[in-house]
């Protein structure tokens, strides 16, 4: 209809080209707009100003002759004021696009190894903007954002850099384990040792203090009944102390069965050792 009284309607965020008798004329904005077509005009054809994504997917190698896939994504668009160019210049805009994108990652990831890849993705994103905006603005394109999305190695690559972090962290994991051992190991040793010098004075002052209380029994005893030699006193101590032991023993509720000689020789030999073990513990204190 809008052919029939000769006028065009141009949508937002278009543009149309306007033709004479085959031959460029004029860009038409958005709106409505009288082509006479009597008069050989006529519309070639619509541009979109709008921003368009293409996603480009490239194959290539690494320095360290690892193959890795390369998702770009291209943002781009049309400019207005060079839509001629853009129309007329380029057939097929997303091909051209994705040949250059091809040509400058397959440039710049071959000098690259699969870890600077990863790290340097930014880099190679400038790279391919830059070449890409020198090259599509002379068809009247501008290049908007250019971003590589992703990185994909071999299958049996990723499986294998899986398995070397993984044994990283568990050698990691071990050297952690191992150091926490050795701390409590150490800090046990400690205490044990501390435990045992603690025992060993405690023993040692209760020794101490037996002999210091039987000397200071014999002395007493000696003084206060005339006539006894520390001799006979010691032997009464010790004969008195023994059995003391044999009353615990038998007392004891966990006691089992114990082999001991007993007789007045048995305890007169007992009493010699044990006068014996504390003369010596005496003299050695001293």
């Amino acid at each position: 209809m809008g052919n029939l009284f000769c006028c065009v309607q141009v949508d937002q965020s278009t543009v149309a080209i306007k033709e004479t008798f085959g031959k460029f004329e004029d860009v038409l904005e958005p709106g409505c707009h009288f082509l006479p077509w009597c008069l050989g005009s006529q519309v070639a054809g619509y541009l979109s100003l709008r921003v368009q994504q293409l996603d480009v997917r490239c194959e290539t190698k690494t320095k360290d002759n690892v193959f890795v896939n390369v998702v770009a994504s291209i943002q781009y668009r049309a400019l207005a004021n060079k839509a001629n160019d853009a129309f007329y210049k380029l057939s097929n805009t997303r091909s051209q696009i994705q040949a250059y994108v091809f040509d400058v990652i397959r440039a710049s990831v071959p000098k690259l190894l699969l870890d600077d890849v990863f790290e340097q993705k930014n880099d190679i994103a400038k790279a391919v903007e830059e070449e890409l905006e020198k090259a599509m603005s002379a068809y009247g394109y501008e290049i908007v954002q250019t971003l590589i999305v992703d990185i994909e190695p071999d299958e049996h690559v990723k499986r294998a850099m899986n398995e070397i972090n993984a044994a990283a962290r568990m050698r990691l994991a071990a050297n952690e384990k191992a150091e926490a051992e050795k701390i409590l190991q150490i800090k046990r040793a400690e205490g044990e040792a501390e435990s045992k010098y603690l025992s060993g004075m405690g023993i040692a002052r209760q020794r101490q203090a037996i002999v210091d209380g039987l000397r200071d029994s014999v002395l007493g005893f000696a003084v206060n009944v005339p006539g006894t030699t520390a001799k006979d006193v010691m032997d009464m101590v010790l004969v008195t102390q023994y059995f003391d032991t044999m009353k615990e023993i038998g007392a004891s509720s966990k006691s089992s069965a114990v082999f001991i000689p007993h007789g007045p020789g048995a305890v007169r030999d007992v009493a010699a050792q044990i006068r014996d073990g504390l003369l010596q513990g005496s003299s050695t204190n001293m």
